[in-house]
């Protein structure tokens, strides 16, 4: 792992944040070297908590910031270990500006030399993801096939009773495939949604060209578009560019079309732009169709939440669906949010924190 700092690239040399060079020259020989060849997130800071070393993943896990510790609770742990020696304790972090992702290490600290401290942070996100996922899924499971699979039975009996009737059997057939392809379909988006749950977006995180996800997204949905009657456009390009999981982002683009299409009556549009400012980058899907009540407006990103089936030429789904679109958006320490009128539409807003070079690619 080599070691960048701020618009450095893999094989840069070490960045130095302190204002001198005195503070760089007093780092203790080898330490370069050392955290070369870690796979945990290193930093090394010196008496004033000035961060003048820093691997890759510390940058990618948002750890500093124009050369400072991101978090208070990174200092708090140096300060344990200029005062005893050493230091260790697990912490939760907010990964991103909006904090609404959070990163579990274990961070262990060590005087290195008679100024610096070393930080070392060790992952342990995923292990407590699993143990969400594996909850989760189950409570998923338990609430929402009930349905579908009650059905099934109910139709199996009504099959076998009416075995002499060839209409009936007709009939019952019919609705039991309609509902095994419900089984089916929810079945895939708890899959899904355990599977997003379970997924750092950032372990392993790629430069995303936002144009490029809107126009997958946008193809992605043009059949059901064009055979509703609805026109779906974008805006003009941005050049915009996150760290992240390109198909994670597609699908979530993918998804609020989708949503959108569905809401929305023959002869509207949907719109799509993305802008960016002050490190976010924020896009925005619009339609101009039946709206949300504004007593749902904090209820349609939980799972298994439906709306007024009423509203829509579809009322098939699962309420999976805008679920899996704030775990996404969520992975990659951003947020999603939503306005509405009724009979005036919706607009969904997604911000996501831009790309810069100040950020590894890697942890």
């Amino acid at each position: 792992m080599p070691i960048v700092g701020p618009g450095g690239g893999a094989g840069a040399a070490a960045t130095d944040y302190s204002e001198t060079m005195d503070a760089v020259e007093a780092v203790p020989e080898g330490v370069e070297q050392v955290l070369d060849v870690l796979e945990s997130v290193g930093l090394v800071l010196d008496s004033t908590d000035a961060v003048v070393r820093a691997s890759p993943g510390a940058h990618s896990f948002g750890l500093v910031r124009d050369g400072a510790l991101a978090h208070d609770e990174l200092a708090e742990i140096a300060g344990l270990a200029r005062a005893s020696g050493s230091a260790a304790r697990e912490i939760q972090l907010s990964r991103g500006p909006f904090g609404s992702a959070s990163l579990y290490l274990m961070v262990r600290a060590a005087r290195l030399g008679s100024q610096h401290i070393l930080l070392l942070a060790e992952d342990r996100t995923t292990a407590h993801r699993l143990d969400d996922v594996r909850r989760d899924f189950i409570a998923n499971i338990s609430h929402e096939l009930k349905t579908p699979i009650g059905a099934v039975t109910l139709l199996a009996e009504a099959l076998h009773e009416a075995a002499d009737e060839p209409e009936e059997v007709r009939r019952f057939a019919d609705r039991l495939t309609t509902e095994a392809e419900r089984l089916a379909g929810i079945t895939q988006e708890i899959i899904e949604l355990s599977r997003l749950q379970a997924l750092d977006a950032l372990d392993s995180p790629e430069l995303v060209d936002i144009d490029e996800v809107v126009a997958t997204a946008i193809d992605q949905n043009r059949v059901g578009a064009e055979t509703n009657g609805i026109a779906v456009v974008a805006g003009e390009p941005s050049h915009a560019r996150v760290h992240g999981n390109e198909p994670m982002l597609v699908a979530v683009l993918h998804n609020l079309i989708a949503n959108a299409v569905i809401y929305s009556p023959a002869g509207t549009r949907v719109a799509i732009e993305v802008s960016c400012a002050g490190g976010i980058v924020e896009i925005t899907v619009a339609d101009q169709g039946v709206g949300i009540p504004e007593q749902e407006l904090e209820r349609v990103f939980e799972r298994f939440f439906r709306g007024d089936p009423a509203r829509s030429r579809n009322t098939g789904g699962s309420g999976l669906g805008l679920s899996i679109v704030k775990h996404a958006v969520h992975s990659h320490g951003g947020e999603v949010h939503v306005r509405s009128r009724l009979g005036q539409g919706s607009t969904f807003t997604i911000r996501l924190p831009e790309a810069s070079q100040g950020r590894g690619s890697a942890a």
